[in-house]
């Protein structure tokens, strides 16, 4: 099985959400920045990475990714908030980086 992901991310002004599944998320984070992602993303400049969850199986994220959606918005921000407090932009290198450190 393939891991997966469930991302949010936001625009610079923090006033939108877009939730996403995905198998690769550095690749499709990165696809979102150039404006491949989806539409939304493209046009709504809604680039930042603020959250994320990894599952073992890509089928969990999917389901996790449909629960969020239905969430509501106060609900989806005080989640991200739990991780991020700060609202910044996540840096999946340097998220990449502490994980291969920490396995050593």
């Amino acid at each position: 099985m393939k891991k997966g992901y469930v991302y949010i991310l936001s625009n610079k002004r923090r006033t939108l959400l877009y939730i996403g599944a995905t198998k690769d998320l550095k690749t499709r984070i990165s696809l979102h920045r150039k404006g491949k992602g989806a539409h939304f993303t493209k046009k709504y400049k809604v680039h930042d990475l603020l959250y994320f969850e990894e599952f073992r199986e890509y089928q969990k994220a999917f389901v996790r990714e449909k629960q969020l959606k239905n969430w509501r918005k106060e609900w989806k921000w005080n989640l991200i908030e739990t991780k991020n407090p700060e609202l910044s932009s996540l840096n999946l290198d340097e998220i990449y980086k502490d994980t291969e450190t920490s396995s050593v």
